[in-house]
């Protein structure tokens, strides 16, 4: 699968973004309908799991506070309160998954943007890469 995060191309990966070396986000389609399916750990500043999808599906959702709206191609997934995107993916072909929007937190406390043109964390920003995962994980940070 390959996946877009920002304006850089990770071709040939598992599905599995790696923050900060943590899998963070796991992304497939489902064999028969093609629908994307996410797994997805969201954290605080502090380390603290605040919500967890498995499938798509809010499992774990502290005080509510986050909303998942889904189609068979788009997953996004907001505050509830200020209706800020969280993360948001896409899918644009067969075997193309686009990252475009993202805001969280990562396992260890620093925060992710991602945006059309690049992806930040702490003093990195990464712009306009092709990289080739290898079969293997999607790495930020």
């Amino acid at each position: 699968m390959d996946i877009e995060v920002g304006s850089n191309l990770y071709r040939n990966s598992d599905g599995t973004i790696e923050i900060e070396g943590v899998p963070q986000v796991q992304v497939t389609q489902h064999p028969a309908t093609g629908a994307l399916l996410v797994n997805f750990a969201l954290f605080d500043v502090n380390g603290k799991m605040l919500a967890k999808m498995v499938d798509s599906t809010l499992m774990f959702n502290e005080r509510r506070a986050y909303d998942v709206s889904k189609t068979a191609e788009r997953l996004a997934m907001k505050e509830t309160e200020t209706g800020k995107v969280v993360l948001q993916l896409d899918v644009k072909s067969p075997g193309l998954v686009s990252c475009s929007r993202a805001e969280f937190h990562t396992m260890k406390g620093h925060l992710l943007e991602v945006s059309a043109k690049e992806w930040k964390i702490e003093k990195q920003t990464k712009a306009g890469q092709t990289v080739d995962a290898k079969g293997g994980a999607v790495s930020i940070g």
